[in-house]
């Protein structure tokens, strides 16, 4: 089984030499499994939740998840307002239309987010 986590210290070369594959496998396999990654944004659920977590090198990101059923929906790398809402504006106005709830903590511009992205 490959185990797959490309971060600053693994490349392709050394995920393969630790799971004794060649690298054209790894280069298979991520290809394989791209798909599940490429983000979708043709729609958002009707209530989403935004917060901040910390997460690798003590940095806070940003989780948004689907605020019925408790599912991710996208983290991001960072909590900043521009990150934030340059993810949100890929989707169509139509797709955050269907937003009617964000529920959140008091971070002083997740209010200002909202009010910019969602216009409903």
């Amino acid at each position: 089984k490959i185990i797959v986590g490309l971060t600053k210290d693994h490349s392709m070369t050394s995920i393969a030499e630790e799971n004794g594959v060649s690298v054209t496998t790894v280069q298979r396999y991520l290809d394989h499994c791209s798909a599940q990654f490429t983000p979708s944004f043709d729609s958002l659920p009707e209530h989403l939740a935004f917060d901040e977590f910390r997460g690798v090198g003590r940095k806070l990101d940003f989780i948004c998840q689907d605020g019925e059923k408790h599912t991710i929906v996208a983290i991001l790398e960072n909590r900043f307002k521009n990150t934030i809402i340059k993810y949100f504006l890929q989707f169509p106005e139509i797709v955050r239309k269907t937003v009617r709830t964000v529920s959140m903590d008091l971070n002083c511009y997740y209010g200002d987010i909202v009010r910019q992205i969602f216009p409903n």
